[in-house]
């Protein structure tokens, strides 16, 4: 399954979240959202091809037609992932999201499962993230109906099986084995707990070792019961389809679903608490570079959206070759390569600068990367230009195509999950709108003088060479005085 899309993890349906370099020996990035070039960029225009409706029960149905080639994407996302999980719980989203794939009361087993998506002529997959997990199949056009029935039965009746739990409980202790053999996997974990601190379960999406081995039937009806509802969860549907047909198609296969108690009232997610001061880490694992990870605790997309929108211009205009920003850093040869993130979620999403330099330059290149965050308020940093060039490009890039069903319906789904539809349906607008002044206010509310944590990934030679410590690492940063 395409699972535990953390911070080490590959770039996948994620915006604007581009870190423009990596660590040779830590893929130091946030999941990126894939694009394509656009028919449909304002909201105006997203309107022409976007179609939503709301069953009586809460589900929402949403609609793109792209009647070019004969097939469509069915998606369902439901609002679930790390963020719902206390520590007893930790990984159980990503678990659920495989046993989404066995038994239930129309198919008595895996195989059964396979062989009617096979009948179907579907291929399906799944993904868990911090806060949305989604299911999709992508088949010929006229299976839509038989699709729909499909993932029904997987969505509203499944079984939870011992014996099938029991061997799926193997597949992902195998994933969390992999990923605990990277270099990256003790520093992301220890990196996400102090940034993160007392919730960082709600923000591991690979879990916990003991959870994961301890896996009962009970817990996944817990999932069920509370996250797996009509009210709590979007069916999404793009390609070679009608809308109006896919809304009559969902009120007979989903209308009855009854539906349930709003799962963020009943039991409300607890909030992040705020880094008291700057912290430090320090991971040494035999590796031949330097890896450094500075983050802040980010805006919330629902709480203060119009920061998100600055977030992602600003790391777009640090990101840009020829940047102030890069040509102190890189082009002077103290970083190897170095990059700006914002990673959108409800849940305060981390703002991250990565970077690759080697031993020896460590300490001018951290001295070095201080004066340009120093610089983060300074209206002067960022020229008119530059602004205005990264606007127009992200009039192009990131806007969000329809030529490819199956991508759209990711899209939609990450953004309907962690923020909503309209946040979504406006983006492009929204960015076209940043001014220099609205990047300003997101760096003095984020990011200057701010409570942060630097993260160092090294050889043990390396940092016995260096006499490196986290106490040098935590040194406060002061907020700059800059020009008005």
């Amino acid at each position: 399954m395409l699972a535990h899309l953390g911070v080490f993890a590959p770039r996948f349906l994620r915006r604007a979240q581009r870190l423009a370099v990596v660590a040779a020996c830590v893929a130091l990035v946030q999941p990126a959202l894939t694009t394509h070039a656009l028919h449909a960029q304002s909201r105006a225009e997203l309107d022409k091809v976007l179609r939503r409706k709301v069953l009586a029960n809460g589900m929402e149905i949403i609609v793109v037609e792209n009647h070019g080639i004969p097939l469509a994407t069915l998606e369902i996302d439901v609002r679930n992932g790390a963020f719902t999980q206390p520590p007893e719980f930790n990984g159980l989203a990503h678990m659920y999201e495989h046993m989404f794939f066995k038994a239930n009361k129309d198919l008595p087993d895996a195989e059964a499962f396979t062989d009617r998506s096979a009948e179907l002529g579907a291929k399906f997959n799944g993904s868990t993230q911090e806060e949305r997990v989604n299911y999709f199949l992508t088949l010929p056009a006229d299976s839509v109906e038989g699709g729909l029935r499909f993932l029904a039965s997987a969505l509203r009746t499944p079984l939870f099986r011992d014996d099938e739990l029991a061997q799926e409980k193997e597949v992902v202790l195998g994933e969390y084995d992999r990923n605990e053999a990277q270099p990256s996997f003790a520093f992301n974990q220890r990196a996400t707990e102090l940034l993160y601190p007392g919730q960082s379960s709600r923000k591991n999406t690979i879990g916990d070792r003991s959870v994961l081995k301890n896996v009962t039937p009970a817990q996944m009806r817990v999932i069920q019961g509370k996250y797996y509802v009509p009210n709590n969860s979007a069916l999404i549907v793009t390609g070679d389809v009608y809308a109006d047909k896919i809304f009559a198609l969902a009120e007979k296969v989903y209308g009855d679903w009854p539906r349930g108690a709003d799962p963020f009232i009943a039991d409300p997610i607890p909030p992040i608490p705020a880094l008291s001061g700057n912290k430090a880490l320090i991971v040494e694992e035999p590796i031949n570079a330097v890896a450094v990870l500075v983050q802040w605790q980010g805006p919330s997309v629902r709480k203060d959206p119009a920061s998100t929108y600055a977030a992602d211009v600003f790391s777009d205009v640090l990101n840009t070759p020829g940047s102030t920003f890069q040509k102190h850093l890189v082009d002077s040869g103290l970083w190897q390569g170095v990059g700006v993130n914002y990673y959108t979620l409800n849940q305060v999403g981390p703002i991250s600068i990565s970077g690759q330099t080697t031993p020896e330059k460590l300490r001018p290149a951290l001295a070095a990367l201080e004066k340009e965050i120093a610089r983060f308020t300074d209206p002067t940093y960022i020229t008119t230009a530059e602004l205005e060039a990264v606007k127009t490009s992200r009039t192009v890039t990131s806007a969000f195509g329809i030529e490819k069903a199956s991508e759209i319906a990711h899209t939609i789904g990450f953004w309907w999950s962690v923020a909503n539809i309209d946040y979504f349906m406006g983006y492009t607008d929204q960015m076209a709108q940043q001014r220099i002044s609205d990047l300003m206010r997101y760096t003095t509310t984020y990011v200057a003088g701010k409570p942060r944590l630097t993260s160092v990934l090294l050889s043990p030679d390396a940092r016995k060479g260096l006499a490196l410590t986290e106490a040098e690492l935590m040194m406060p940063t002061k907020t700059p005085t800059v020009r008005p």
